[in-house]
């Protein structure tokens, strides 16, 4: 009898499973809509954002690879910096999501989300799910204009499929971890000042512009602790014909996911502070 009844529950409790995994996707999907709603209304937010990224690639990147200066192995410098960039654009994107919940806590929106029976998860993957959908809209830029600069891009599906796959998590990541920082600061001219100070430092001690073999010893620790040293590697791989990776391409993805489940359980927490 006990083994029939526990044998019922488990039954019950797959069949519970089905819809409450529905129910909280709706949700996620419902904050992230709202946040590309915004994006639909704006496109000129990609067309501006799109202008740094490929004034490095064709000047910051012309400039270095007639250079010569920087050993990248079995790939030209422009090549070797196509990732990077991808990467970077990502992480200006994503560090700066934060400011959003701030506007939202001043406009009375975060408080109907917080009294909404949505977990404060889904909020929070809501916005990095938008946060990867803006980053989408810049890999497609970057992609295009490598391709114009004759960069090798491997154009495979699968190795396409890859690269979003990364670009996702990074951007998840950052936007969360910016989350976190709104939490913490509050204010919107706390958080530029903060963002300000902190995008520098993540791009340039991670393998971004340069190998990490040729950073300072004491630079390199910090490098590998840099998830976007990760995000680079994977996309260095993926992206490029002749790339490969240093850490493995399923070591990168999973740093990178092990950081956002980190990063959005924290966020989860921290979110009620915004409306206290």
């Amino acid at each position: 009898m006990r083994a029939r009844s526990a044998a019922a529950r488990a039954s019950m409790a797959e069949r519970h499973a089905g819809p409450v995994l529905a129910g909280y996707l709706t949700q996620v999907w419902a904050v992230a809509d709202a946040e590309l709603c915004k994006l639909r209304h704006d496109p000129w937010e990609l067309l501006t954002r799109a202008v740094q990224p490929i004034l490095w690639l064709t000047l910051f990147g012309q400039v270095m690879a007639h250079a010569r200066g920087i050993e990248t192995g079995r790939v030209g410098y422009l090549d070797f910096l196509a990732p990077g960039i991808l990467a970077q654009s990502v992480l200006f994107v994503a560090i700066f999501y934060g400011i959003s919940i701030i506007w939202e806590r001043d406009l009375g929106v975060l408080h109907r989300y917080m009294v909404s029976p949505a977990p404060r998860s889904a909020l929070v993957l809501g916005k990095a799910l938008s946060s990867g959908a803006r980053g989408l809209s810049q890999a497609i830029v970057i992609y295009g204009c490598a391709l114009a600069m004759h960069i090798e891009l491997s154009l495979r599906i699968v190795d396409a499929l890859l690269a979003a796959l990364f670009v996702l998590l990074g951007s998840a990541l950052f936007a969360t971890f910016s989350l976190v920082v709104a939490t913490i600061v509050k204010t919107r001219e706390r958080f530029m000042g903060i963002g300000q100070v902190l995008t520098m430092p993540i791009f340039f001690a991670s393998n971004a512009i340069y190998p990490l073999e040729l950073m300072p010893h004491w630079l390199q620790p910090v490098a590998l602790a840099n998830p976007l040293s990760y995000a680079v590697d994977g996309l260095r791989a993926v992206m490029l014909r002749a790339g490969d990776s240093t850490f493995g391409i399923a070591h990168d993805l999973a740093v990178l996911a092990a950081a956002t489940a980190v990063a959005v359980a924290i966020a989860s927490r921290t979110l009620p502070r915004m409306t206290e």
